[in-house]
């Protein structure tokens, strides 16, 4: 099957065919560096790393481009405000957002392009929309023309003729249309400026990327993708100076994550509702933030507390207690080839699951990155695994078989990253001397049919995940994942 994604350039899924066969161009929306990222920021980076890394998993060369926006208005308020300098705010919180990205296991761009490593580029861009009548001075600064541009407003749907002078849009006699927006803006007293044609000054947001990304991805590439607040005006914006300069489409799939809500209110800095990726590191686990992030899709809205990260702790603990005794079980086997012919009817039975699982993980992941169905399938994996460990490892093929369990949920966790490593593995046996000690003493209850006491400590090993299974041979425990 070939992988599907929802455009929200065409509002529908489409199979994904690559613009050129040998390079999978990819841009992600970074960070404007006036301050620590907030949770419902990493959202994004989260998500959309885990789709860069599924279609390197599938086979795609991809290159994957962010941008760090270090010159715009907020970060010349916040020096303002400090006292310093623009690039003294930017250079901290570009170290700040390296840092905190790196715990959060995201793995490195490709590029990371800084917009004011890039103003030579971004002035050309606009001498190739003023040619094209795409772009007018007016009083030092540029505009883009709006209504010159036919395709104006195909990515968000909206109308010209409705879109009216607001809170998004300031007013400005200086425009041919209220609609227009700004390519260059004129330098005013104490700000950073650099020199252009029109005078000295520095870009608006929107032509940073456009300039970015086709410099380093091409004028025609695969995917772009950021948060749904940035469809309008920003990638709405993109669209029109790039193909306004070029005349070719400029992104053939439009990728969008949901917001994160605290209690059902959008959390954003402006509005003071948000925390940052640095506290919530600071309580919780990275394995069980990005575990939160990807079950639920990624286009799908989320609502943010303590008690559903709480949750997500609870299921990445199990998840690492469950695949530390796989890798237990497993040991040092030798590779040895499996023959169907020689296994047991529970060995076919599990070898048949692996490839079952596999294949259900992929379709999942192929249908738009649905991270939530590929999750749950590879947590099937990890309970039938560990319930084929618990029946007993009789045979080299067996323990061959676990390996190989091992191996493959070693490659999903390449693409989701949900499985914590980081901790020491020590302790383990005695964890489960402990639990074995508590199944014996629920047994000795049952025995004396005091059916109240042993229910009570079935229920606390299962709110640990742990589950009890009552055989002809006596209580068995297993790790739930």
């Amino acid at each position: 099957m070939a992988i599907q994604v929802y455009n929200t350039l065409t509002r529908k899924k489409e199979e994904y065919k690559p613009i050129n066969p040998h390079m999978t161009g990819f841009y992600v929306c970074g960070p404007t560096v006036y301050d620590y990222f907030h949770i419902g920021n990493a959202r994004p980076f989260i998500v959309f790393d885990v789709v860069r890394r599924y279609l390197i998993y599938r086979g795609y060369n991809v290159r994957y481009v962010m941008n760090l926006t270090d010159v715009d208005d907020k970060i010349i308020n916040r020096a303002n405000e400090r006292g310093v300098s623009s690039a003294e705010i930017s250079q901290k919180y570009i170290a700040a957002f390296f840092e905190d990205i790196q715990k959060l296991g995201v793995r490195p761009a490709d590029a990371y392009t800084k917009a004011t490593d890039h103003i030579t580029d971004m002035i050309t861009l606009i001498e190739r929309l003023v040619e094209n009548d795409m772009a007018y001075e007016s009083g030092g600064d540029v505009f883009f023309n709006v209504r010159n541009f036919e395709d104006y407003a195909k990515l968000s749907g909206k109308k010209l003729d409705e879109l009216q002078v607001g809170s998004r849009i300031a007013v400005d006699e200086r425009k041919k249309s209220p609609i227009d927006f700004v390519l260059w803006k004129a330098a005013k007293p104490g700000e950073p400026f650099w020199e252009s044609p029109w005078g000295n000054g520095r870009p608006g947001w929107h032509l940073e990327c456009s300039a970015m990304s086709m410099k380093y991805l091409g004028e025609s590439f695969d995917f772009h993708a950021g948060g749904l607040d940035l469809i309008f005006p920003h990638h709405e914006n993109e669209i029109a100076q790039s193909e306004g300069a070029t005349g070719k489409p400029f992104v053939r799939y439009w990728l969008h994550n949901g917001f994160l809500d605290i209690k059902g209110d959008k959390m954003s800095k402006s509005t003071g509702n948000f925390f940052t990726a640095r506290d919530i590191l600071e309580k919780y686990p990275a394995t069980a933030i990005r575990l939160f992030f990807l079950q639920k899709h990624y286009r799908s809205p989320i609502d943010f507390s303590d008690e559903v990260l709480q949750s997500a702790v609870t299921s990445n603990e199990r998840l690492r207690l469950s695949y530390q005794k796989i890798v237990e079980a497993a040991g040092d086997v030798e590779a040895i080839s499996i023959s169907e012919s020689d296994l047991t009817e529970e060995e076919k039975r599990f070898y048949s699951m692996l490839d079952g699982v596999h294949s259900e993980i992929l379709t999942a992941m192929d249908d738009d990155f649905n991270s939530p169905l590929a999750l749950g399938k590879m947590f099937d994996l990890f309970r039938e695994t560990n319930r084929f460990i618990d029946n007993g490892l009789q045979t080299a093929q067996s323990r061959q078989l676990v390996d190989l369990a091992r191996q493959r949920i070693d490659e999903y966790d390449s693409v989701f990253g949900v499985i914590d490593r980081s901790k020491a593995q020590v302790g383990q046996d005695k964890i489960n001397e402990v639990v074995s000690t508590m199944v014996e003493l629920r047994n000795a209850f049952r025995k004396e049919r005091n059916f109240a006491v042993a229910d009570k400590i079935r229920d606390a090993l299962a709110d640990a995940g742990l589950v009890i299974e009552d055989t002809p041979q006596g209580a068995k425990w297993r790790w739930g994942a």
